[in-house]
C-alpha cells in the first residue's frame, strides 16, 4: 500500500476494493498510496520505499524451498517494486518471524539464520546492504522485507498516455510452470527451479528505461493481465494487449503466461517514438529482451486480444477473491 495512485484495478470484492477502504479510512494520511512505492524527495533525488510481506503457505511452502531461499525470494520480490520506480536499491529492513518449535539438524545454522543469510544475498546481488530490523516468535514462518533506493526520476504507474507502446521485459510464466509442477509432485528442472526460488529484481533494466523516458512502470507480481490492469487504472487510459506477441517461457502459452504471478519483470510504457532500436540496445545494456505487445490508448480498463479476436483477460492474483 504505498505511492500515488488510489486508481486500482481488481474484481468487486476482492483485495483492491479491501485496499480502497483502507485508503478511504486513512484519509488525507492516505492520499499518496498506490503505487509500488513511496516516492519522497530528497534534495536532488527521490527516496523510494517499499514493503513486502511473504507468509509460509500463502507464498511460500519450506518443503519446496531452502530457508535461504525463502530469504532471496521475499526479498527480490520487494526489491522488484523498486526497480519499477527506475530506483537503485540502498538497503533493507526486515521483521523475521520464526515459530518457537523448530527443529534443526545438528550442526546446521538455525532458520533465522538461513533466512537472513539468504536476504543477504539478495540485497548484495543489487548493491544493497542489511541495515537492520526485528525478531519475533510466530505460529508460521514470515519475512517482511522494507527496501529502500534513490532514483533520479522515479516512474509511477500513473504516467502511461494514449499513444505510448506496452513493452515487456524477458520472457513470462517461469513462475507459474514451475508452480504447476511444485503442486503436482515433479522435480523442476535447474533453470526453472531458478526462477522460482531465485527471481531476480529487474534493478538495472528499470533504471535504463526510465532513463531512455518511461511514462509508468510496474513490475509483474499479480501477472501480466492484472498488473496490466492496474496501470491502466493508475494512468487513466486504456490498454490494448495482442497475446501472440507475449515472450513466453519455453512449454508456456502465451494465455498461461498472461496469467502467471510472481514473474518479477517490467511491464513499461514507453513513448511512441522508442521503438525497435531502443530494444535492441536495451538488450545490449542488459542482456534481456524487450518485447512490444501492446498499446495505450484512449479510454479505460484491458482489452486483450488473440490472433484478432476479443478474449476475457484472465484474473491476476487476488489474496481475497471475492465469494
Amino acid at each position: 500500500m504505498t505511492g500515488r495512485s488510489l486508481r486500482l484495478g481488481g474484481r468487486p470484492g476482492g483485495e483492491f476494493d479491501r485496499l480502497r477502504a483502507i485508503f478511504a479510512t486513512l484519509g488525507a494520511a492516505g492520499r499518496d498510496l498506490g503505487d509500488d512505492c513511496a516516492l519522497l524527495p530528497i534534495g536532488g533525488r527521490t527516496l523510494a520505499i517499499s514493503i513486502d510481506l511473504s507468509l509460509e503457505g500463502e507464498h511460500f511452502r519450506t518443503d519446496w524451498l531452502s530457508f535461504r531461499e525463502i530469504g532471496w525470494r521475499a526479498t527480490a520480490a520487494a526489491m522488484s517494486d523498486l526497480a519499477a520506480e527506475g530506483a537503485q536499491p540502498v538497503g533493507v529492513l526486515v521483521s523475521l518471524g520464526v515459530p518457537s518449535n523448530v527443529q534443526r539438524a545438528a550442526g546446521s545454522a538455525s532458520p533465522a539464520v538461513q533466512i537472513m543469510s539468504g536476504v543477504g544475498a539478495a540485497a548484495r546481488s543489487v548493491g544493497a546492504s542489511v541495515l537492520g530490523g526485528d525478531l519475533v516468535r510466530s505460529a508460521r514462518y514470515l519475512v517482511d522485507a522494507c527496501v529502500l533506493g534513490l532514483a533520479a526520476r522515479p516512474v509511477r504507474r500513473s504516467g502511461a498516455r494514449p499513444g505510448d507502446g506496452l513493452w515487456v521485459t524477458g520472457r513470462l510464466g517461469g513462475a507459474g510452470l514451475a508452480l504447476a509442477a511444485l503442486r503436482a509432485g515433479r522435480r523442476l528442472a535447474p533453470a526453472l527451479r531458478r526462477r522460482f526460488a531465485r527471481p531476480v529484481a529487474r534493478i538495472d533494466a528499470g533504471r535504463w528505461l526510465a532513463r531512455r523516458g518511461a511514462r509508468a512502470m510496474i513490475d509483474i507480481s499479480d501477472g501480466l493481465a492484472g498488473d496490466a490492469g492496474h496501470l491502466a487504472a493508475a494512468s487513466g487510459v486504456g490498454i490494448a494487449i495482442e497475446l501472440a506477441r507475449v515472450p513466453c517461457w519455453p512449454g508456456v502459452t502465451p494465455l498461461a503466461a498472461a496469467q502467471s504471478g510472481e514473474e518479477y519483470e517490467l511491464l513499461v510504457a514507453m513513448p511512441r517514438r522508442f521503438g525497435t532500436a531502443g530494444a535492441r540496445a536495451f538488450r545490449r545494456a542488459t542482456g534481456l529482451p524487450l518485447t512490444p505487445i501492446g498499446r495505450c490508448a484512449t479510454g479505460r480498463g484491458l482489452r486483450m486480444t488473440d490472433d484478432g479476436r476479443l478474449i476475457t483477460p484472465p484474473p491476476g492474483f487476488d489474496h481475497f477473491p471475492a465469494r
